[in-house]
């Protein structure tokens, strides 16, 4: 399958080819690896998840088809974690910050009898965006919620089907109490499990992966506050059980990464 490409370029750090498909963008490894002062993309492919690694047909400035490994967006970051370079945090603003809100913004899709229409009767480009906005918005309300709920319902299943009744206690801890054991912050820390592929981050909630959630590490609570209008309104929020705390203690610990006591009994 032959893809069209846009080049993203970055006076200060260089370029990156990124091809979009189904709304999803595509990043040319050896861009990246080339910005981010990786010297062999042989070696870092092997480190990224399969499944985010494709390689693709694209059409270069000559006409020609050439084929080149393109990675998911959740590999990016994978490469970029692994990035030594100072200007790492930099590269990874400007991604964040303006390459894909460039491929979000422009990413709609327009049906032939669509683009027809607006070739006949211009002045319905307007309706059409406004349409746009709001199937777009409600579709991301609607995933959203879906998440919510699906997290509820595994976690209102029967415990005993995940892990041991010794290990059912009724104390939940957030992340900034657990991130506090290995002298992190909250935000670092949720990087780093999201670095590690344990949770992700949707409208500013976290969720486990599905392959972590099945098994009783979190509990989804949901927040009051009042806006700043007076409404009344809510926000879930993650928690993590004592059997979640022990999974990342295990998971981190293979990892090389331990909580603040034991660094010290290392250290001493």
């Amino acid at each position: 399958m032959k893809n069209e490409l846009t080049v993203f370029e970055n006076e200060k750090f260089g370029k990156v080819r990124v091809v979009t498909e189904n709304e999803k963008p595509y990043f040319n490894l050896n861009d990246v690896c080339e910005i981010l002062g990786l010297k062999n993309p042989r070696q870092v492919k092997t480190r990224l998840k399969e499944d985010g690694v494709r390689l693709m047909d694209i059409i270069d400035n000559l006409g020609r088809v050439q084929k080149n490994n393109f990675i998911d967006e959740s590999n990016l970051y994978k490469c970029i974690f692994q990035s030594d370079k100072p200007e790492a945090e930099a590269i990874t603003e400007w991604v964040t910050g303006e390459v894909l809100p460039a491929i979000r913004k422009t990413g709609m899709y327009m049906t032939d009898d669509v683009w027809n229409s607006i070739m006949n009767e211009p002045e319905k480009i307007g309706e059409l965006l406004i349409n746009y906005g709001k199937v777009r918005q409600e579709n991301e309300n609607l995933k959203f919620a879906n998440k919510v709920q699906e997290q509820q319902i595994i976690e209102l299943q029967p415990k005993a089907l995940y892990y041991d009744l010794i290990l059912q206690c009724k104390d939940l801890l957030s992340t900034t109490m657990i991130a506090k054991d290995y002298g992190m912050a909250a935000k670092g820390f949720n990087k780093m499990l999201h670095e590690f592929g344990i949770q992700y981050n949707q409208s500013g909630v976290w969720f486990l992966y599905q392959k972590y959630a099945i098994y009783g590490y979190t509990q989804t609570k949901t927040n009051a506050f009042v806006r700043s209008d007076g409404t009344p309104d809510g926000k879930p929020h993650m928690y993590w059980t004592q059997k979640g705390r022990i999974f990342l203690y295990n998971f981190l610990k293979d990892k090389g990464v331990l909580p603040t006591i034991e660094q010290e009994e290392v250290g001493a």
